[in-house]
């Protein structure tokens, strides 16, 4: 680290707002700090750090970039030039990002690319084991659609990559999937790739939410929704006015970061990525949020209450707080309304206003309904998956659990696991597990760790509707 830290500098890397520093690039605003709790390896804040302050620069000369690899490569540039339109920009800088790892320490960017992880746990390094952990078709499905993709892309360059005599482990599928899960959970956008950046230093920065520190949550609607149980999230969307742009490519030829709120000397310095649900956290960048802001649930929803009105059914969701979404709520209404008042009673719909107490009745009954169906058909219970947890996390850590899988209420789930990766555990020897089991073990929670937020979110839609229901059920009896 401390040769990367000298190569970003010498390439002027900095991370101090008016000059670069001529001992290292960080020191200045930041320091590379281990957060084990929050995301692990980071940027902490070197001293107290305004909202908007610039702290950190990354030229173009440090960026590895598609054109930059082309620019000093011409063989690789002629090859991606024959093979247009086919290949995409992702195809492209996966291609340029294996041909500088085969350069080894020729390669401009080995400093930085010997620091990268050697695994990832993006959805698509998923085996099958490890995705039907999801539980959840959705999430399942949207696993084996990555996986897939990746896979034709690789199927599609391989001819080009062996044209361009790559070393044979670099053809493999296990180096395409590195290659493109780096891409996935790395890069930063840019002007003029689709595939964006890998940014040295920039990299290292962890996550937050776009809105994680707005006060406009759900959470902070309840009273106002409490008060008006007709208009559950009249706002869906999260108020990102006040939002500050965390970085980009600026016409200074570098790329530039601020932080996203004050930080006091030593707090984390995150970066805000996107607003992203916890699968699609999980799709591309591998890991989850306890409490993710940005979560959305979808449930299994009859095609005809899709089909109705103008609402997109990505717009059909459940909050982290139980609320159901504004569309989801004004589909529902309409849905339960006979089709010949559709027309009279659509701009009342769409304003979001209360039909009936019946009607409302009516809706939130179903949702209840629905929400215990979906949790029913669910092979684990929270608690039972909490409990898992629990287990896995320690398994991940020590040896001195393993002698109590067999007597554990956990004997079936283990069993298969092991089933599955064709091993043997005694579990009277307190041995470590092999490596490929460990990352294993991870990926498995991190499966187990998303249905858990599911379930709890439908757990507490259902707690929701009956808390209306009980309310509207007394205003109806005492009318």
């Amino acid at each position: 680290m401390e040769a990367l830290l000298r190569w970003a500098a010498e390439l002027g890397v900095s991370d101090s707002p008016s000059a670069p520093s001529p001992s290292s690039c960080l020191g200045r605003s930041l320091l590379i700090a281990d957060f084990p709790d929050a995301g692990g390896r980071g940027l902490a804040a070197a001293r107290d750090l305004q909202r908007g302050e610039l702290v950190l620069r990354v030229p173009r000369a440090a960026l590895l970039t598609s054109d930059r690899v082309m620019d000093d490569d011409p063989r690789i540039a002629s090859s991606v030039a024959s093979h247009l339109p086919r290949l995409s920009s992702v195809q492209t800088l996966i291609i340029c990002l294996l041909s500088e790892v085969g350069k080894g320490k020729s390669s401009n960017w080995y400093l930085y690319l010997s620091q990268l992880p050697t695994y990832y746990t993006i959805l698509a390094t998923f085996n099958d084991f490890e995705t039907e952990a999801l539980q959840v078709d959705e999430a399942i499905w949207v696993a084996q659609k990555a996986l897939r993709g990746i896979r034709s892309d690789w199927e599609e360059a391989t001819p080009l990559m062996k044209g361009l005599g790559f070393k044979p482990k670099l053809l493999m599928f296990k180096s395409w999937i590195w290659a493109f899960a780096t891409v996935s959970s790395r890069t930063l956008h840019i002007a003029w790739d689709d595939a964006g950046c890998l940014c040295p230093i920039g990299d290292l920065f962890n996550y937050a939410a776009p809105n994680d520190d707005n006060s406009s949550t759900d959470e902070g609607r309840d009273d106002m929704m409490h008060q008006e149980t007709n208009k559950m999230l009249d706002q869906t969307d999260f108020d990102s006015s006040d939002r500050l742009t965390d970085g980009g490519y600026e016409d200074v030829n570098e790329y530039r970061l601020y932080a996203r709120k004050r930080y006091r000397k030593g707090e984390q310095v995150l970066l805000a990525y996107g607003m992203y649900t916890n699968l699609e956290l999980l799709e591309h960048y591998g890991f989850l949020l306890g409490g993710n802001p940005n979560e959305k649930i979808y449930i299994s929803l009859d095609l005809e209450l899709c089909m109705v009105g103008t609402w997109p059914r990505d717009s059909l969701y459940i909050l982290p707080n139980g609320h159901p979404s504004f569309a989801l709520l004004c589909a529902l209404r309409l849905w339960t309304t006979p089709r010949n008042r559709w027309k009279a009673l659509s701009h009342q719909i769409y304003s979001g206003s209360l039909l009936s107490v019946e009607n409302e009745l009516e809706i939130l009954k179903w949702l209840v309904k629905k929400c215990e169906e979906t949790l029913q058909q669910l092979p684990t219970t929270t608690e039972f998956d909490d409990n898992l947890l629990i287990l896995l996390c320690k398994l991940q850590n020590s040896t001195s659990c393993m002698t109590e899988m067999n007597r554990s209420i956990f004997e079936q789930e283990f069993a298969a696991f092991f089933r599955f990766h064709g091993f043997e555990l005694d579990c009277s020897i307190h041995s470590k597990l092999p490596v490929r089991l460990l990352r294993s073990l991870e990926r498995w929670g991190l499966a187990v760790q998303w249905r858990c937020s599911y379930k709890r979110t439908l757990t507490k839609c259902i707690a929701h509707c009956k808390g209306l229901v009980h309310e509207l059920s007394l205003q109806q009896n005492q009318q």
